[in-house]
């Protein structure tokens, strides 16, 4: 028998991003940089830990507050929470908030310093994607419990029939004890029947949790001839819709297009709206195999999803890579080299990683840096902006089992940052200018430890150029 509560949590790893639920993001707070992770909760409600560390060291304090994405009414603001400074490391900011329902908040980062206030916000989706049982060790020592107070129960009514108006010293006649026997056999009986229905109002309630917890949108793909066919199909989910897409850099989907099992080819395509949940990409010429896609889309509330699915192609002629399409290859997975910090590029140049020494550890969020050199190692000259941006990553473990597409801005998808920031309307992007700088650097933390293979595309001279490494990530 259910006598007792079940567990739920709620994780939006199979969002924004697969198997990487963290949310990380760095942005300017008026004259302040920070670099933010925020950890969705995992029961919703549920507490979202946030994570601040800030490059200068003239912050006084920074206070915290969640809003629902969107949120403009001023007067419902709930009040704000202060992040405590760590006492080893006075730039680096903890705390923590309540997201009480479902599904796209935003949490606002209030500042001050030496340098006067500063503000951003920071969209984070709140889901509940998993009902968990509760661990076996407490589910017995509850049980017992409330054996216990139910066998109390029956005694206290008994024991109240028996020996209540009876005078002290004085033994309980035979029909005081008949009396006690029919009243704790009609208390027993009334326990039980609380118990069945308290039981069955859980098992409802839990079933009602369980109709709401995330069902991923799943992604049908078929091939005619070189012409790739996309369908959104949604397994029913909270009356989401296919048709309420924004477009994000331009585009209503982000295709990553990766052969297996060795990740040796990847494409980062476009594919366009064919009609509701229906999308349609010309492939370029592509060699027979089996793929894994990942096609990201963001809602007009802000809640990024990441659709996934596997296909085998036949060898595919293909047609030219145009606009913001690209493709690049990369050694076999087999023969990673984690060591590995320079990818060639063509036309004699490299992408270098500044890696540094130390060790990678899982859900330690840095920024992951990485330079773009000539054959003579110089800094490149002629760097563009790809889709408004330095440059764009996505981190693939070795196993599928995490995706996360990320921007120099971050993990945050651009759409749902307008929403959250309406009067900056470039946040997130770069404005062009002149010359740009031959880095980029993405702000990621890896969800967990393992081999991961990450794919970084910028662009130079009109060329969008793909540089591939390999990461060992240990706990």
């Amino acid at each position: 028998m259910k006598l007792l509560l079940a567990f739920f949590f709620a994780v939006a790893l199979a969002l924004a991003h697969v198997g990487s639920p963290d949310v990380f993001y760095e942005g300017d707070a008026g004259p302040y940089r920070l670099l933010i992770t925020i950890r969705p909760p995992q029961v919703v409600p549920g507490v979202a830990e946030i994570e601040i560390r800030s490059t200068s060291a003239d912050v006084r304090q920074i206070h915290i507050v969640p809003l629902r994405l969107g949120f403009q009414a001023q007067q419902f603001t709930p009040v704000p929470d202060l992040a405590q400074p760590s006492r080893e490391d006075p730039q680096f900011y903890t705390g923590s908030l309540w997201l009480m329902a479902c599904c796209s908040w935003q949490v606002r980062v209030d500042v001050d310093g030496a340098r006067g206030p500063g503000r951003l916000s920071v969209p984070v989706p709140a889901i509940a994607t998993q009902m968990l049982g509760m661990q076996k060790a407490t589910s017995i020592i509850l049980m017992a419990l409330g054996l216990v107070l139910c066998l109390g129960l029956v005694s206290i009514a008994g024991a109240a029939a028996r020996d209540s108006m009876l005078e002290p010293g004085k033994q309980p006649d035979a029909a005081r004890v008949r009396r006690s026997r029919i009243v704790m056999a009609v208390a027993a009986v009334l326990v039980a029947g609380a118990v069945w229905f308290g039981n069955q109002w859980w098992s409802d309630e839990a079933g009602t949790f369980a109709s709401r917890i995330y069902k991923p949108l799943r992604l049908e793909a078929s091939v005619e001839g070189s012409r790739l066919a996309l369908r959104l199909v949604d397994p029913g989910w909270i009356n989401r819709s296919t048709d309420d897409l924004l477009p994000d850099h331009n585009h209503l989907m982000h295709l990553y297009v990766i052969r297996l099992p060795e990740m040796d080819r990847v494409w980062h395509l476009h594919p366009e709206r064919q009609g509701d949940g229906n999308f349609a990409q010309p492939l370029p010429a592509m060699p027979a195999g089996r793929y894994a896609l990942y096609g990201d889309i963001v809602h007009a509330n802000g809640l990024p999803e990441t659709a996934t699915s596997e296909i085998d192609l036949p060898e595919i002629a293909g047609t030219p890579l145009t606009g913001d399409d690209a493709g690049g290859t990369a050694p076999p997975l087999t023969s990673a080299d984690y060591t590995r910090t320079v990818s060639p590029l063509s036309n004699g140049y490299r992408m270098v990683w500044d890696r540094g020494t130390a060790p990678l550890h899982a859900r330690q969020a840095s920024l992951i840096r990485f330079r773009v050199e000539d054959s003579a190692g110089h800094p490149a000259e002629g760097m563009e902006l790809y889709m408004g941006m330095l440059g764009h990553a996505a981190f693939v473990s070795a196993d599928r089992s995490v995706f996360a597409h990320v921007h120099p801005s971050g993990s945050v998808p651009m759409p749902a940052l307008q929403l959250a920031q309406p009067d900056n309307p470039h946040a997130g992007h770069m404005m062009m200018s002149a010359s740009l700088p031959a880095e980029v650097s993405f702000p990621y933390g890896f969800p967990k430890p393992g081999a991961y293979r990450i794919f970084v595309q910028v662009k130079r001279a009109g060329e969008i150029l793909t540089g591939v490494f390999d990461a060992s990530v240990e706990k």
